[in-house]
């Protein structure tokens, strides 16, 4: 049942090493870098950890919202592991120029030590590494047009051969496919003496889809597929599966051939076409036709929401995440994630108070750079989260709670703060596509409160804040707001991320105030 991975988890890589699967999603500005998801079955995947774990390999402080990791590529070889990975440091939709480096790591496991990146070089991102028959590695890439000349930006897809013994980019570099709109995401693949280029086309919104074209020679010339998208969900509103594209081909040790894949969910009706969850990852099984092209196993090319199971898989229903933290480890569970920068004894620590997670203040919500904010992607549509929380704020510009966030720009914020005449408050502050707010009617005084418990329900479109002095009764906190918000389809900037829930604090002052949280909950109701 797609997909196989919920919420934010856009642009899947694949590999398969012997009978093992593994799949890398894309992170944009959020640390560790690049997750990594391990299957023996393709239909069930467990979080191994993430790649790039080290500023060292990964440094986002100062990146933009949804810069970042974009379009990481898995591959298998030479008894290694080798991934490409785009650090990207500006975009959007009214920039001209997309300022980025494309590195190169590798690790003999999948849980590492994932090696010191070699940067490549800039000239476009959503790269890909082809390892060839014959030994050679080649490295695939989207070139970016910034030059205002009425020309599309995407100017082809380009390859170069590597030479790992020296870690450089060596030899001319060629322009193997040049399509008019936007062609990017290339992944190369050789069969029958072919070989399949596969790239995502229409952008990775609603005309998003993955095309294919093939050549004798890997220099090209690439003949274009005759059917104009393997897989779209461009012309049917009605698909549950939306955005469908970006993706990569896994073969079964039976000989299956199988399309990993982006998509999104909008929740429809009264929220319209937005789709909370971000881009998941789904799977579509596909075949290759008599005159050599690959096809959906389904027909058509619709991504279906139930497909089939390889050869000798039982299949079986997961249950629907349900979550829960209580701080008796000395580090966090790789399921959280930081903002930027790595989760480090300094602002985050499960040791200064063992049996709770200790955040020091630091940056404000609106900040590129040291925010100290730990969040889980949300991964159903109906869902609680739930903290107890101790903080004994003595200025305004301290802070401490449970945040739904999306980005800089956009989130909701049920917090502790002072205020100078009523002392220790409660109350919701948001930002709204950069429009910050405090809500001074959800503001009262809860001086003696020790503990203060913090809790968030969505039902779909439906966000709604509780608290509590002791976890037993629970009174609303503010209106019901647009949960929906938290998604790429709200708002005046480009994005492509997804829906959070964590904890996080401020102190803008002195970044010495001290916010302890007992436990964390983030519960499936649907």
């Amino acid at each position: 049942m797609n997909p196989v991975l919920r919420g934010f988890n856009p642009d899947p890589s694949i590999v398969r090493v012997g009978e093992d699967y593994y799949l890398a999603t894309s992170t944009f500005e959020w640390f560790p870098g690049v997750q990594l998801h391990h299957s023996r079955d393709l239909m069930h995947w467990h979080l191994v950890g993430q790649a790039l774990t080290r500023v060292s390999q990964l440094d986002l402080r100062g990146i933009v919202d949804s810069g970042g990791v974009w379009a990481p590529s898995l591959s298998y070889a030479d008894g290694k592991f080798w991934l490409i990975y785009t650090n990207l440091r500006s975009c959007g939709a009214a920039r001209p120029f997309k300022d980025l480096t494309i590195f190169l790591t590798t690790s003999p496991t999948i849980d590492g030590p994932w090696s010191e990146p070699i940067s490549l070089n800039s000239i476009g991102f959503d790269p890909s590494l082809f390892h060839d028959d014959d030994g050679t590695k080649w490295l695939v890439n989207m070139v970016w047009d910034h030059r205002q000349k009425g020309a599309s930006r995407f100017a082809g897809i380009v390859i170069q051969q590597y030479d790992h013994a020296t870690g450089r980019l060596v030899g001319p570099t060629t322009r193997v496919l040049k399509k008019p709109g936007i062609v990017e995401g290339p992944n190369i693949y050789k069969r029958d003496d072919w070989y399949y280029l596969m790239t995502a086309e229409g952008g990775t919104g609603w005309e998003h889809g993955i095309a294919m074209a093939r050549s004798r020679t890997l220099s090209g010339p690439y003949e274009i597929d005759p059917q104009p998208f393997l897989l779209t969900s461009a012309h049917a509103a009605k698909s549950p599966l939306q955005k469908a594209g970006h993706g990569e081909l896994v073969k079964t040790p039976e000989g299956e051939w199988y399309l990993a894949h982006l998509a999104s969910r909008p929740l429809g009706e009264g929220a319209g076409r937005r789709c909370m969850l971000g881009r998941e990852t789904c799977l579509q099984k596909v075949q290759w036709s008599p005159d050599g092209w690959l096809r959906l196993e389904s027909g058509g090319t619709l991504p279906e929401l139930k497909v089939p199971a390889p050869k000798g898989v039982m299949l079986y229903l997961l249950p629907q995440p349900s979550w829960r933290d209580d701080f008796d480890a000395t580090t966090l569970d790789p399921s959280w994630n930081s903002l930027r920068v790595p989760v480090e004894e300094h602002w985050a620590s499960l040791v200064a108070r063992p049996g709770w997670l200790r955040l020091r203040g630091r940056d404000s919500l609106h900040s590129f750079f040291t925010q100290s904010l730990v969040a889980k992607r949300l991964q159903s549509f109906c869902c609680v989260a739930e903290t107890c929380l101790e903080f004994e704020p003595t200025h305004f510009t301290q802070a401490a709670g449970l945040i739904c966030y999306y980005d800089t720009r956009t989130h909701f914020y049920l917090r502790v703060t002072h205020d100078e005449i009523r002392g220790k408050i409660l109350g919701i502050a948001l930002s709204d596509d950069g429009a910050y707010q405090e809500l001074a009617e959800t503001e009262f005084a809860i001086n003696d409160w020790k503990t203060c418990y913090l809790r968030a329900t969505i039902e779909r479109e439906a966000l709604k804040f509780f608290a509590s002095p002791d976890g037993s009764e629970w009174r609303q906190i503010g209106a019901i707001f647009d949960a929906t918000k938290l998604s790429d389809d709200y708002g005046t900037a480009l994005h492509f991320t997804g829906a959070f829930v964590g904890l996080c604090a401020q102190d803008l002052a002195t970044a010495e105030a001290k916010a302890d949280f007992d436990y964390f909950i983030l519960r499936s109701t649907e």
